[in-house]
């Protein structure tokens, strides 16, 4: 059984999906969540559905 997992999100939905704090394009970091290069948030994926919560992201460090 592979660590690594699909983030399961269609094209359709990311290119309407926006980082809820800077309003910037998300990109799939895979086996993680969606990330907004911006911020450095990354929202997780649950059963496909993003959480798109700031207050549940993880900022990533530089």
């Amino acid at each position: 059984m592979s660590t690594e997992k699909e983030v399961k999100v269609s094209e359709e939905l990311l290119e309407i999906l926006a980082c809820p704090e800077c309003k910037g394009k998300l990109e799939k970091k895979e086996g993680s969540g969606l990330l907004c290069p911006a911020c450095k948030l990354l929202f997780a994926v649950k059963d496909g559905i993003p959480v798109m919560l700031v207050s549940e992201a993880t900022r990533l460090s530089e």
